[in-house]
């Protein structure tokens, strides 16, 4: 386990013994690809902690291993063109960054509001594992969308723009 994985639960563990979670949204999450949103494939539980927003995931069927995992700015899971192709969920648009940051980074550092930790996903195609993002609060989360990419997160636009991850699997939208 990285240093900062070693923080983030060291983090998460205080929040949940001492923390005060204020407030809960359920969000349910839905397979996409091109063609829309399809099949639903669990529900993520996000509140409020003294130490930011905890989101708790209680998902199937996705591949194993890290994905990507960001708050997106539009509340919508729809395919649109990209590029002179229809893909996956792209009505979502870009990752939540209302600072203007312009920049992917790690999610208790610089770059978008919305970069969140890498979701885990374990050998049966389940993502149970909960992740902090410190910087959010739960008032960011209303009217937008959650984003699970496929494959995994380096926190960085190099060497390739938004942290590396590929298309976009999976999308909720926040109420």
């Amino acid at each position: 386990m990285q240093f900062h994985q070693r923080i983030l639960l060291g983090v998460f563990a205080g929040a949940m013994i001492g923390g005060a979670q204020a407030a809960t949204t359920t969000i349910n999450m839905y397979a996409v690809d091109s063609d829309g949103v399809s099949d639903p494939i669990g529900s993520i539980k996000a509140e409020q902690s003294e130490y930011g927003v905890v989101f708790t995931p209680d998902l199937k069927n996705l591949d194993e291993g890290p994905h990507g995992f960001h708050l997106h700015q539009n509340p919508s899971c729809e395919p649109a063109k990209k590029d002179g192709d229809m893909a996956a969920a792209v009505a979502a648009g870009g990752h939540y960054d209302p600072d203007k940051a312009g920049h992917h980074g790690t999610p208790w550092g610089e770059g978008h509001l919305g970069d969140l930790p890498a979701l885990y996903v374990n050998d049966d195609g389940q993502a149970v594992t909960p992740v902090l993002a410190p910087r959010l609060e739960m008032s960011d989360l209303k009217g937008r969308a959650v984003m699970i990419h496929e494959g995994g997160d380096n926190y960085s636009d190099q060497p390739k723009p938004l942290g590396g991850g590929g298309a976009r699997v999976a999308c909720g939208i926040i109420k």
